[in-house]
């Protein structure tokens, strides 16, 4: 008979997104029970990894008396269900996860830290994340940060001194070199967006103030009155809720001539394919999937110095690593790669370093070697 692993996330977007492929894996190995909040894509991943799904509501902000709806829920569910294993992937469900695992005492409890988001607040909202992230691992048995920089925060806050261990060279799924690749059928599509003799830079992500758009906003203007042959391509969802972008900024990506912002898109590889560099201003991340991703279609990138973002790009070999907040920096680094040679030179780059570091099947190898050692 087979081990059973729960696998859970706050939203089913999380379990959909972030780790397409990786259940249906596991499930050769384990019997996998995938659990989030309600919601369409929980049946789209049942069918697609083949798994059992289980519905728990979850809200993603604190609600004291939901999150503790919730919790008697998990306990509920992990009496009925009797896992090996529950592993969880999201702050929200990681804190409610590992409490009811302890408290059903399920043998073997794991949380994957992704995004930090305490390294970059101050005061009592600090205090909070810091304890509740504490609380989280206290709970579990086992703690993976999903990257060098989450390890290092981590260790630099005291959250824990129960070991931490990154799976392969981090990522929480690592990257489909078959997918994301340059591919005729890919090009197809790229070639209507593709402006010839322009230079592109393009941003994929939430179009919100910590993804840093709105210096990459004011940088791009600056630098589009040097080098009129330039564009800015933006891919993502604005947010008006959380964390909205100044009213300059969206008057900016609104009504700029060289400017073109698409929105939500299901396929972004023929955004990447019709760039010529990727932009990634972000404040914080864990380990950002889009910038594997860009490497993977042969983009250089411009990244912060942020967790994730500075382990993927190598200064001077396949991107610019700048500082956060800063559009002076980040003009500096665009008028850089208005070089075509120096653009092909770091692009050569691009793909060999992902496919060295981040190719899927080695992660998740290493994944399945993580489990088996439990």
């Amino acid at each position: 008979m087979k081990k059973k692993v729960i696998r859970i996330a706050t939203i089913p977007l999380s379990l959909d997104v972030l780790l397409q492929g990786q259940l249906k894996m596991l499930n050769e190995h384990y019997e996998v029970v995938a659990v989030s909040s309600p919601g369409p894509l929980l049946e789209k991943v049942a069918q697609r990894e083949g798994v059992r799904t289980l519905a728990v509501p979850m809200k993603r902000k604190i609600s004291p008396f939901n999150d503790l709806v919730s919790l008697f829920k998990l306990i509920r569910l992990f009496h009925r269900e009797k896992p090996w294993m529950v592993h969880s992937i999201t702050p929200k469900a990681g804190l409610l996860t590992m409490l009811a695992g302890w408290i059903c005492r399920v043998p073997v409890r794991i949380h994957l830290f992704t995004g930090l988001v305490f390294p970059t607040t101050t005061g009592l909202k600090q205090k909070v994340l810091i304890a509740t992230d504490k609380l989280t691992c206290a709970c579990a048995t086992g703690i993976i940060p999903e990257g060098l920089g989450v390890k290092r925060d981590l260790e630099r806050f005291h959250i824990t001194s129960k070991p931490l261990q990154i799976i392969g060279n981090g990522n929480i799924n690592g990257i489909d070199l078959d997918y994301f690749a340059p591919t005729e059928k890919v090009e197809q599509a790229a070639a209507a967006i593709r402006k010839e003799g322009v230079t592109t830079y393009c941003f994929v992500g939430r179009i919100v103030g910590d993804k840093g758009m709105n210096e990459l906003v004011e940088a791009f203007v600056q630098l589009q009155q040097q080098h009129p042959d330039t564009r800015l391509l933006l891919v993502g969802p604005f947010e008006e809720e959380l964390d909205p972008v100044a009213p300059e900024t969206r008057r900016q990506i609104e009504n700029h001539p060289h400017i073109e912002w698409v929105g939500w898109q299901n396929d972004i590889r023929p955004f990447l394919l019709a760039s010529d560099v990727f932009v990634f201003p972000s404040y914080r991340e864990g380990f950002p999937n889009v910038v594997i991703q860009a490497g993977a279609m042969g983009l250089p990138s411009i990244v912060t110095d942020i967790n994730g973002s500075s382990e993927i790009i190598e200064e001077g070999v396949n991107g610019y690593i700048i500082p956060s907040h800063s559009p002076v920096a980040l003009l500096q680094a665009m008028e850089r790669m208005t070089d075509p040679r120096l653009r092909r030179a770091l692009a050569e780059q691009a793909r060999p370093l992902v496919a060295q570091r981040y190719e899927r099947k080695a992660l998740w190898k290493a994944l399945l070697q993580y489990y088996q050692s439990r």
